[in-house]
């Protein structure tokens, strides 16, 4: 079992940066792959970036290459979203998950653990 809590979100202006972090609970963190996901009013949740368990390879939506880095510090159970040159269609509640299952890191159904979200607004 795992418990994710995201933390960072908040109101920016275009260009700002900022950076989201997701505390996973257990002794296990390094044993998933994590991603991170976004879902804006009335869309559907989509992928952002995700992180191997352990080669540390990342993978990013094409609409953030670039401008967002997925990292994570297994000795603080933590994966982190570094975002910059952000644009007010970056605003979502964003979600960082947890898979245990090997493979591609795109769909939401290949998660088992959720965070709650955390609300980033990027106003212009």
């Amino acid at each position: 079992q795992v418990q994710l809590v995201e933390s960072g979100g908040g109101l920016v202006q275009a260009g700002d940066s900022l950076r989201l972090s997701c505390a996973a609970s257990g002794r296990t963190f390094s044993s998933y792959d994590m991603g991170w996901f976004r879902q804006a009013p009335g869309k559907e949740r989509e992928f952002v970036a995700g992180i191997d368990r352990s080669d540390g390879n990342t993978y990013y939506a094409d609409s953030v290459k670039g401008r967002f880095t997925i990292f994570r510090d297994n000795a603080k159970n933590t994966v982190y979203l570094q975002m910059k040159s952000l644009k007010p269609e970056d605003t979502a509640v964003y979600y960082c998950a947890a898979k245990g299952s090997l493979g591609s890191f795109y769909y939401t159904q290949l998660y088992h653990y959720w965070g709650q979200g955390t609300q980033v607004t990027v106003s212009l």
